[in-house]
């Protein structure tokens, strides 16, 4: 049986989430401090393309992906936020809309733990 990563990562995931509520709450607790510039980690997508994992074709009726391999998406951050007169940067609305994007982050990874567990116990079981 090969080893099971998915608790590593969902670990890594969830110390990521961690590091990103304290980077936001910091900003929101500095959000009247003059000069202050707001600060937020990297993406963990970021984290992730760094780590890749290589894929190994096990049998002859697997797909090749060598060839033609998977491309990767890119994507922009936007920085439509204005700063304020004190020199401020820190933007309520958007620390706030980050906070819930680290909610939903933080609930899915619980969740798709939570399911993985199950499945293995259900499988001890039987």
């Amino acid at each position: 049986m090969e080893p099971l990563f998915l608790f590593n990562l969902a670990s890594r995931h969830a110390q990521w989430a961690t590091v990103r509520q304290t980077a936001i709450a910091g900003n929101i607790a500095n959000a009247n401090t003059p000069g202050y510039k707001a600060v937020d980690t990297e993406p963990f997508s970021a984290i992730l393309d760094r780590t890749r994992l290589s894929l190994a074709r096990t049998s002859g009726s697997h797909m090749d992906l060598a060839a033609g391999g998977i491309g990767a998406t890119k994507t922009a951050a936007r920085e439509g936020w204005d700063t304020s007169h004190s020199g401020n940067s820190v933007s309520l609305e958007q620390e706030m809309l980050k906070a819930d994007e680290v909610n939903r982050a933080y609930s899915l990874n619980t969740s798709i733990v939570r399911s993985f567990h199950r499945m293995i116990l259900a499988s001890v079981k039987s």
